[in-house]
Formats: structure tokens, C-alpha cells, sequence
């Protein structure tokens, strides 16, 4: 625990201006960002009595080394690099919303020849125009099930589409009408693209002109006597104001707004999203983050704002937004907003009417998903520190393992031996510091060599990133001190940070090994412990006797979790390997022939069977291939032997090899 007092700057250093700030830790890594109006304010009021400070903040400046700081001109600024060094620096007392599930969104790929409507997850794409989020795809499909009556857009892949250039005929959607079916020409690249605008505008809200329209038509049809289009544009009018109907109207001017309510406790706040689009709800989101920084109502709404339009721009940032307590700097984010949507942006709490309905109802949401987080985690905050506590009374540990690493080894009969590597901190898995081994220094099976090779690996790893920091006092060759690193910039580094605890799968000798390892290189701050699976006994190095934790420990809980992390981390990668190395290609014996020009090859010809039955002449047709490579390329084919021909075990229908899909290079 540190001394603040150790690190506090100087009187008159710290400029009285705008800026952000960044406390580090003993080990140069960014525990903390944060911005401020008056950077000689805040940072003074960090180093006073630590008996006033709130016991989070207490815990971060004793856990910090060090501070430094950033000057800006406007508040704006300040929020902007706050944003980007939390995205970028991941600080552990920092409030980090994380969602529990990546939320889908109705997608429509503007960007392509033909656009495509599906449902998409993850980062958003430029030329993609995107609708939601949703809380279920089976609901963008439903939705997009009954549209596609009326607006037959393409929701095939790009092999599917492929396949029925080629072979003239298009899928069942083509065939029933749910599909305009541009692969064959049915409609030209135009009128495809037409339909899909329409399709976004009335995704968009613009529902009454088209129906209306649909109206108009559908009478003149009656009036002609035309009954059949008269009954299919009826048909499609009920469609579409069925999927109208699954999103009822909540706001009558056909607003455009996001709703943000938070519901907080000590220890955690839950914040809840409704995405208002056309006075209609079009999707709903949430977060539940632990409170790791002294923050109140405004403050979450301000780091709620940074995660949701930290990286959105134009019509993604609603004109409007709705919270329950503004930021303390409402201008700058309000200007913030403005700037990442490109026009006024409003950010004001509702007062009354149906804005204020609505913002009760987002906040019941909020209510009840941090009662139904509460529920499921059954106060996970105080099992995980008795946890922690637990085990470190049994090993004697002299502080509780705040960071445990566990390894184990996979291997499938003395082939592709891997081992790996995870990382828990504060008793939750830290998956950016999971790392995979590949055995190198033997062949054939032996774990007990494997994991004092890995272990060894591991830790000349960390020794040498203390080098290469100045942490570790380096050795004078020929009286010659070598130079130290620059200084490090924050970002977390590879096996630069030491556990408290190694755990290894195993027994006694799995321990022995890895702490002749740890011997070896000098190390003797870490303690190491083996978790056999038989009696899941907890082994000690040169103890003859297990450790028997409970079978109701919330320590032998913990251990079990991270061992059995490290296996199935394991052995997906050991079935990784496996499944490389079995499926080989022909090509693969091409001097000089890479992935990329694999693919070229198959793409050019469509399979690897048309391939085998090109000529060298037509294998010099392919850009970036010489005489020399295709005649390789054709002797290799010849030398290889053809594949079984794959066989629909269905139908007995052999399935032919004449798809670029099916050709493996």
C-alpha cells in the first residue's frame, strides 16, 4: 500500500486549467483517468486526509505510485481524451459498462452491389445502415419476415447469391415471392437498391406516406377491377401494420430520442436504454457495472453517454436525449453530442407528459434488472473476498492472491502438446491476459517437462519486461550499464504483471515442476499450488499432504473455476492445432505459395477439382501467377490423390465438387 504523500505533486505544479489525469501503479499501468474544469482542484482534493476520502478513492490512491496529468483548452476536449484513454488504457477503477450479451441489430449492407438485409452483431460497418439494437434476433426476423411481402429485398449469402448466379435458378424465397431475386435478373441492380431504401425508410418511421399510398393503389385496383392486385396490395397493408404493431407508439410527435435511467446502491448501478425512433421503441439496451469510483447519478448518466455514442456518429445520436440528472458539464457534453451527430443535439431531464411516462417506465427497467443482477450473482461482490480470503488463509498466503494465473496442458496421445494460460483478478476471469503455449523444447508426451517449460517461459517473460522497465536491476556487462527503456506509455503489456498465486493442474508432480521453475529464475514472491481433479485436493510444494478445502469452500469454488477455465482454454486450442494440421491441402507443397494466391486459385476456377483439371496455360491466366508457379502448382495436384467425393448420408446423393465453398486450399 502506498503513501500518497510519496507522489503528491509539488505546490504550484499543477496548472489551474482544463484537463485529465492519469494515476498509475507501481508497475507504470493506468489505473485510473479522469478529467476536471480545474486540474489543480481536483488532483488536491486526491491527497488530503485519506480518513475524509470515500473508501473507493481511498483504495486507488494507496494502490497508485503515480500521477500525471494532461492539459487541454475546453471541456470538450477533456471529455474527448478522457473517452479515448478509458477505451484505450481499460483502468480497473474506472466505471466500465459491460453489456452481458452483444445486443443485435437489423442490418441493411447499402455498401454492396446487391444490399442485403440480415441481422448483425459486433462493430458497426461504414455503408451499413443499421436499426435497433434489439434485445432477440427471432424479433428482427420476425419483422423482417412480414416486410419481405412487401419489400422483397435479398437476405441471402454472398455463396448462396453466388450459387444461383451461376446456376440460373434462385432459392425458395425467389420462388414465393419474399425475394426480388437479382441473381438471376429478375429485377436490375437499381430497382434492387430502390427497394432496399424503401425498406430503410419505413424502418426509419416513414410508415403513413407508403401506406397511404399502398391504400391508393389498392382502390384504384378495385376500381379497374383488377381484384387480385387488389387483394395483394390488402394483404400487404395488413403485413405492414403488422410489424408497425410490434412496436407500439409511445411518443405521438413521432419523436426521435433515447431514454437513459439509471438505478443504483453502494456497491452497483444498473443503466437501461429505450431507443425511441418515429415516436416508436425500436430497441432496448442495458448495463450493470460495479460502483469501482466514488460516482453519483450525474456522473454515471455522463459515462452512460461516453459508452453509448463514444464511437456513433450522424443519425446514430438521436436529436434528442432523456436522462434522469444532467452532467456536471452539461455544455461541453452537450456540445460533444452535437459534434458526433453533426447537428444540435438536446440532453435535458423530462418534466412532463408522455417524455416523463415514459422515462418511469425505463426506470422501473432499470429497477428490476439490478434486482434480477443482485438475485443472479447472490452477493457475488462478498463471495468472491471471502473467496480470496479463504484460500489464502489455506495457503498461508501473507496477502489474499488478488491476481491468479492457473496453466495446464493439453495434448491428444504425445501430439500437438499446447498448454495455457489464465488470468483472474479480483476473483473474474481477465480474458485480454489469457495467452496460449505451444510445446517446443521435446517431443512426445511428458507433463510434468511441458509445465516447467511453461512456467519457465512465463516468468523469463516477466523478468524481462521488468528489465526493459528499470524494475529489475540489470546486470553491468564489462562495466557497461545498459541504457533504460523509455518510459511506458500505460498500456497493459504481455506477462509484465506478476500473480500473487500460480495455480497448476495437477498434483505433486505438476507443483514440484513448477516451482524448480520458479527457483530457477530467482523467484520467490509467487506462491504455487496444484488442484488435482481426482479428489480436487490442493497440493503445496514439499508438502507430502494435500490441503483439503470443504467441498462447500468458496475457495475450492474459485480454484475449481479458474482450473477448469484453464482446461477448456486448453484444449481449444489444442483441437485448434489438431484440425490444422489434419486438413491439408495439395497446394499446400507449393514453394512460396501463400494463403492469399490459394485463394486467388479458387476463386478463379471454383474449386479445387476444376483446378486439378486446368492446364498450366490456364493456370498462367490467373493475375499473379507465373510459368514456373502453375507448373508447380499442376505438378503438385497430379501428385496428390483425389479426395472421396463427400456423400449426403440424407439421400446417398454424392455431392459433386464443383463450388468454390467446398474445395479446401
Amino acid at each position: 500500500m502506498a503513501d500518497p504523500s510519496s507522489y503528491r505533486p509539488k505546490p504550484g505544479q499543477i496548472p489551474d486549467s482544463p484537463g485529465v489525469y492519469k494515476f498509475r501503479d507501481e508497475h507504470r499501468r493506468v489505473i485510473y483517468v479522469g478529467k476536471a474544469k480545474s486540474l489543480r482542484q481536483r488532483l488536491a482534493s486526491y491527497f488530503q486526509d485519506l480518513a475524509g476520502l470515500h473508501p473507493r478513492t481511498r483504495t486507488m490512491v494507496t494502490t497508485a505510485a503515480s500521477v500525471e496529468w494532461t492539459v487541454v483548452s475546453t471541456e470538450v476536449e477533456a471529455l474527448q481524451l478522457e473517452y479515448s484513454w478509458i477505451k484505450e488504457f481499460d483502468p480497473r477503477f474506472n466505471v466500465k459498462y459491460r453489456d452481458d450479451k452483444s445486443y443485435p441489430y437489423l442490418a441493411v449492407t447499402l455498401n454492396e452491389d446487391f444490399p442485403r438485409v440480415q441481422v448483425m452483431r459486433g462493430q458497426k460497418k461504414k455503408g451499413v445502415r443499421y436499426f435497433g439494437p434489439y434485445s432477440h434476433a427471432w424479433a428482427i426476423r420476425d419483422t423482417v419476415d412480414l416486410l419481405l411481402r412487401v419489400f422483397p429485398v435479398r437476405t441471402c449469402s454472398a455463396g448462396v447469391f453466388r450459387n444461383a448466379e451461376r446456376t440460373g435458378r434462385p432459392c425458395l424465397l425467389g420462388y414465393i415471392g419474399k425475394c426480388a431475386a437479382p441473381c438471376v435478373g429478375r429485377v436490375d441492380p437499381q430497382e434492387h437498391r430502390d427497394l432496399a431504401e424503401e425498406f430503410c425508410d419505413f424502418m426509419a418511421g416513414r410508415t403513413g406516406t407508403y401506406i397511404r399510398r399502398l391504400e391508393k393503389d389498392m382502390m384504384l385496383a378495385a376500381e379497374d377491377m383488377e381484384y387480385e392486385k387488389a387483394a395483394r396490395l390488402r394483404d400487404d397493408i395488413g403485413a405492414l401494420k403488422r410489424a408497425m404493431e410490434k412496436s407500439a407508439v409511445v411518443l405521438a410527435d413521432a419523436t426521435d430520442a433515447d431514454l437513459i435511467a439509471v438505478a443504483e446502491d453502494e456497491l452497483e448501478a444498473a443503466v437501461q436504454i429505450f431507443h425511441v425512433r418515429g415516436g416508436r421503441v425500436r430497441g432496448q439496451r442495458g448495463w450493470v457495472t460495479d460502483k469501482v469510483e466514488a460516482v453519483d447519478t450525474a456522473g454515471l448518466v455522463e459515462h452512460a453517454l461516453q459508452q453509448l455514442y463514444g464511437e456513433e456518429t450522424g443519425d446514430a445520436v438521436p436529436k434528442e436525449v432523456l436522462v434522469p440528472a444532467l452532467p456536471e458539464d452539461l455544455d461541453a457534453v452537450t456540445q460533444w453530442l452535437s459534434g458526433r451527430r453533426g447537428s444540435q443535439v438536446s440532453l435535458r431531464i423530462p418534466q412532463r407528459g408522455d417524455k416523463k411516462a415514459l422515462m418511469e417506465t425505463v426506470g422501473r427497467n432499470a429497477q428490476q434488472a439490478l434486482v434480477l443482477h443482485k438475485t443472479k450473482r447472490a452477493s457475488d461482490l462478498t463471495t468472491r473476498s471471502r473467496a480470496l480470503e479463504e484460500i489464502a488463509g489455506a495457503l498461508d498466503l501473507e496477502t489474499v492472491p488478488l491476481r491468479i494465473e492457473c496453466f495446464d496442458i493439453s495434448h491428444l496421445q504425445g501430439e500437438d502438446v499446447v498448454a495455457s494460460m489464465v488470468v483472474f483478478e479480483d476473483g473474474l476471469p481477465r480474458k485480454s491476459e489469457y495467452r496460449r503455449f505451444q510445446i517446443k523444447g521435446f517431443e512426445g508426451q511428458d507433463d510434468v517437462r511441458s509445465m516447467h517449460e511453461v512456467i519457465t517461459r512465463r516468468f523469463r517473460r516477466y523478468l524481462a519486461e521488468k528489465e526493459k522497465t528499470g524494475e529489475w536491476a540489470l546486470e553491468e556487462t564489462d562495466g557497461e550499464v545498459p541504457a533504460q527503456a523509455p518510459e511506458e506509455d500505460g498500456r497493459p503489456r504481455k506477462f509484465a504483471y506478476p500473480p500473487q498465486l500460480v495455480v497448476v493442474d495437477g498434483g505433486q508432480p505438476q507443483v514440484a515442476a513448477a516451482q524448480r521453475a520458479l527457483d530457477e529464475l530467482g523467484i520467490d514472491d509467487v506462491a504455487v499450488c496444484g488442484l488435482a481433479k481426482r479428489l480436487e485436493e490442493v497440493w503445496l510444494p514439499g508438502e507430502d499432504d494435500p490441503v483439503v478445502l470443504p467441498r462447500s469452500s468458496e475457495g475450492l469454488y474459485l480454484l475449481q473455476r479458474v482450473r477448469d477455465t484453464a482446461h477448456d482454454f486448453a484444449i481449444r486450442y489444442q483441437r485448434t492445432k489438431r484440425h490444422k494440421r489434419i486438413r491439408t491441402s495439395p497446394l499446400d507443397a507449393v514453394p512460396g505459395l501463400g494463403d492469399a494466391r490459394k485463394q486467388a486459385l479458387i476463386k478463379y476456377f471454383g474449386s479445387v477439382k476444376r483446378l486439378r483439371q486446368a492446364t498450366i496455360e490456364q493456370i498462367c491466366e490467373v493475375p499473379g501467377f507465373g510459368r514456373k508457379t502453375a507448373e508447380a502448382v499442376a505438378v503438385a495436384l497430379a501428385q496428390a490423390a483425389p479426395a472421396a467425393p463427400a456423400v449426403n448420408t440424407a439421400t446417398g446423393e454424392i455431392m459433386e465438387d464443383d463450388d468454390g465453398g467446398h474445395g479446401h486450399v
